[in-house]
């Protein structure tokens, strides 16, 4: 049987000079006592599994919302697909997978309702007063709202972990300011980045084609897509359409791994990090793909947005959601106490910063479903309050 110990050793010996090592971290707020049996980055993954949070992705979507049908992506999948993703490419550059399966877990936790329109419709609401984004309320979650030790509030994660989370950037992530963690994320923690935009294109594309929003044709357009489409065709002989798109896509996401692996690969060999702090403060590029790979993606993805997210089907199903959080918001807004007491104290005084951060909160606390029904008890006159 092996121990936490044996497990550094193992580390030690077989990740790469640039790799954060869980003997290396850099610790928690709150002291605790080392397990006899799993690292630090080993217990952030279990402690994230087990909050509540990370639950509720369960029932929180990506572009196409819970009234839509339950095939395409939740919050859950698509961050399990980051997960794997992230761990592949990890273990082929040896990186410490723990640590990027535990920020993989974890970056999406403080998603609203309603995918990245749901994002938008409460920064909206949020705007004169700083904002909404979701990285930082992840962050919070994390350090704030879960509620697992008597000691503490939050977690209690790794700094790693935390910085990975709070500093996650993508097309739709942009890395939130902390004064106390300055520092930039580790290598482990720029692969979830690359991980989460390789997922999300991929099963986009997925969800969009089972839904009919986006077809084939529209696709062809796109020479990553072409590329692809020619070689998953040769595997199948009849004319199978969901075989077809599985094929495509699998050889969609097997050709940008590929890809970035090679090309990230040869900027490591070439850059010889002696540790992960090397890697860490390094001002240049490590991670990506190859320029032409780049281009590729971001023609693709520039199609999506033409033709699948500002399909009208889509663009209903976001002005859907607008209405319902604007609804949600406005009247807690107006007669706060319609809020549960957990949420809103009768016997305090709050600002007006302070009320419309509780507000925001626990909508962006709400799944989908929970969301819709509570717009019901609220404004259908013949749904149970």
């Amino acid at each position: 049987m092996r121990t936490r110990i044996d497990i550094e050793k193992f580390e030690e010996e077989t990740l790469a000079p640039y790799a954060m090592k869980s003997k290396d971290s850099a610790g928690r707020e709150y002291k605790e006592k080392d397990h006899e049996m799993r690292t630090c980055y080993q217990r952030d993954r279990d402690r994230i599994v087990h909050s509540e949070a990370f639950r509720k992705l369960e029932y929180k979507t990506q572009v196409f919302t819970i009234f839509e049908g339950d095939y395409y992506r939740t919050r859950l999948t698509h961050t399990i697909e980051v997960a794997q993703i992230g761990r592949t490419i990890g273990r082929n550059l040896r990186l410490n997978e723990d640590l990027i399966e535990a920020i993989a877990l974890a970056h999406d936790l403080g998603h609203p309702p309603f995918g990245h329109a749901g994002e938008g419709h409460l920064r909206d609401k949020m705007k004169e007063i700083g904002g909404f984004d979701h990285n930082k309320r992840s962050f919070e979650i994390v350090t704030k709202f879960e509620k697992r030790y008597p000691h503490f509030d939050g977690l209690n994660l790794t700094r790693e972990v935390l910085v990975g989370i709070l500093k996650h950037e993508t097309q739709y992530d942009k890395g939130a300011y902390s004064a106390k963690y300055k520092k930039g994320p580790t290598l482990e923690a720029k692969i979830v980045d690359f991980a989460d935009s390789l997922a999300y294109l991929n099963h986009d594309i997925d969800d969009g084609l089972t839904s009919g929003y986006i077809t084939e044709k529209d696709l062809m357009e796109s020479s990553l897509w072409r590329r692809v489409y020619k070689k998953a065709e040769e595997s199948i002989r009849n004319n199978d359409f969901e075989m077809k798109k599985y094929q495509v896509v699998k050889q969609l996401i097997d050709m940008q791994v590929r890809d970035f692996l090679t090309e990230t690969d040869k900027r490591l060999k070439k850059l010889k990090f002696k540790n992960a702090l090397e890697a860490r403060t390094y001002q240049g590029i490590v991670a990506g793909f190859s320029p032409r790979m780049k281009e590729q993606r971001d023609a693709l993805q520039k199609l999506l947005h033409k033709k699948l997210y500002q399909h009208y089907h889509v663009v209903r199903m976001n002005e859907k959601a607008r209405r319902i959080i604007f609804d949600l918001f406005d009247v807690y807004l107006q007669q706060p106490n319609q809020l549960p007491y957990s949420v809103y104290s009768r016997e305090k005084k709050y600002t007006k910063k302070q009320k419309y951060e509780i507000i925001c909160n626990y909508i962006a606390s709400m799944t989908d479903r929970f969301a819709l029904e509570e717009h019901k008890k609220l404004f259908n006159p013949y749904t149970k309050v």
